[in-house]
């Protein structure tokens, strides 16, 4: 079947957006006033959707609100996350609140605003490739538009001078428990899925949660709170050597900051990679009030006389898994530490395994002649997120959470968004629409001392006259 093609302006844009998650979503509220700049955003999806499997009741996302798609840009910004309360009537209930962190459905229904408000968001597109055009010294962006039953329905194409992927990331699946998931039966499913088949789960006699971040965490308090005390058999492992919280301390925090992301790109590749290992606490820990309420539901449990029928042991690696006449998985286990080994039957698996950056293969294999890669074919990335191309190529693509490996522990961190986006509009226009600051921690991370912030100057003393002034 030929699809019937869609038109774009003959004079190429300005910035291209391929995908509409949190990240571009920031892009494009901070673009919007830049009215000399023309923009336009693609999603395959219908709509703007964040992890809709973990908007479990009650779990907070786990940065400040203040961590919004605009402000540590542009306080100023209509499209604030306390702008969004005021147009919902709620700016008084939250201040009465006094909540620093807000429920994770919260932050989903904030964003969904932001993207019904904007201009320029094109869902139901899925971009299919990017190229460069050396004569017209422009990007070419093909993408597909899609019904309302996600099937083509027309091919479009548009120019552009400068393109940001914000593609996100995917759900990531270990290689023995791959094979479970892609075989109907017993459920086995990572825990991006987990409300859309949170009924079947529960009702499974025996559940396994693998995984020791947050989201495991999340899974299994959930899971606790819903069977019957003395009957929980419920399983709980992971790789880490502990069910450990979350770095919160303020000046661990500053890990977040401008400044270490600054200090982390300037370091050596392998120094960055053994960095990125030795930080997981940093960024995969959990949270120091979701592991409370953990342990005060197991102690709750305890009143009536005895102990939940809940196991918790970390430093487990799953070795292989396996199913048992399509009615029970077996999972191979092996704790690390007493290098011991046990077969774990079970009725149902959550995989809380944690996500991994899409790969971009597909969408930019047309400039993979240009692009420059460093020792471990990862795209190089600069200072302002820009990827490393070609000197022949004079147009910039930018990445958006795909640079954990030249930016360090904040890539995926929702307090460093509005900032990233404001550094990717400053460079691509060439100018300073967002001012940045100069300094943002009071930690000095290398031997260099800190950028010095002006100080504020003096307010001018003035001298009383003899009749008064």
């Amino acid at each position: 079947m030929t699809l019937p093609p869609r038109h774009e302006p003959e004079s190429p844009r300005d910035l291209v957006g391929i995908g509409i998650g949190p990240c571009n979503l920031s892009l494009a509220a901070l673009a919007h006033p830049l009215s000399e700049l023309d923009a336009v955003f693609y999603e395959q999806r219908p709509g703007f959707d964040w992890h809709p499997g973990l908007l479990i009741e009650g779990a907070t996302i786990q940065v400040p609100f203040l961590a919004d798609l605009v402000t540590l840009a542009d306080p100023t910004s209509p499209w604030s996350f306390l702008n969004y309360l005021r147009s919902r009537e709620r700016l008084f209930p939250f201040y009465f609140a006094e909540r620093f962190h807000i429920q994770r459905a919260e932050y989903d229904a904030y964003c969904r605003w932001v993207a019904q408000s904007l201009s320029g968001l094109h869902f139901r597109h899925q971009v299919d490739g990017v190229r460069w055009s050396p004569e017209a010294d422009v990007f070419e962006v093909d993408y597909t538009r899609l019904d309302a039953d996600g099937e083509a329905e027309s091919l479009g194409r548009t120019h552009t001078r400068n393109i940001v992927l914000g593609v996100g990331t995917v759900p990531y699946v270990p290689d023995p428990l791959k094979p479970l998931v892609d075989t109907p039966g017993v459920p086995v499913l990572h825990a991006a899925d987990y409300l859309a088949h949170r009924d079947t789960v529960l009702a499974a006699e025996h559940v396994t949660v693998v995984g020791s971040g947050q989201s495991g965490a999340e899974v299994f308090l959930d899971l606790l709170r819903h069977r019957p005390p003395g009957r929980e058999t419920l399983h709980w492992i992971g790789r880490t050597e502990a069910f450990a919280p979350m770095e919160y301390s303020k000046l661990g925090l500053e890990h977040f900051t401008p400044d270490y992301t600054r200090y982390f790109h300037a370091l050596p590749e392998p120094v960055r990679d053994r960095l990125v290992a030795a930080q997981w606490q940093l960024h995969k820990g959990i949270d120091a009030g979701t592991l409370a309420a953990i342990h005060d539901e197991l102690y709750r449990r305890t009143l009536l006389g005895g102990w939940p029928d809940a196991v918790l042991t970390p430093g487990v690696r799953v070795r292989t898994a396996g199913r048992i006449a399509n009615r029970k998985i077996e999972l191979h286990l092996e704790h690390v530490q007493e290098n011991s080994r046990l077969r774990l039957t079970t009725d149902a698996v959550v995989l809380a395994t944690g996500y991994r950056e899409r790969p971009l293969d597909r969408i930019l294999a047309g400039l993979d002649p240009y692009m420059r890669r460093d020792s471990s074919e990862r795209p190089r990335i600069d200072e302002e997120f820009r990827v490393v191309l070609d000197p022949t190529v004079t147009g910039s693509l930018y990445v958006q959470n795909a640079e954990l490996h030249t930016h360090g522990v904040g890539a995926p961190d929702l307090g460093l968004a509005a900032w990233r986006s404001a550094t990717i509009l400053n460079s691509i226009t060439g100018k300073e629409p967002y001012p940045l600051p100069a300094r943002t921690a009071f930690t000095t991370f290398g031997l260099d001392r800190p950028a010095r912030v002006p100080q504020t100057r003096r307010p001018m003393r003035l001298t009383p006259l003899a009749d008064g002034w």
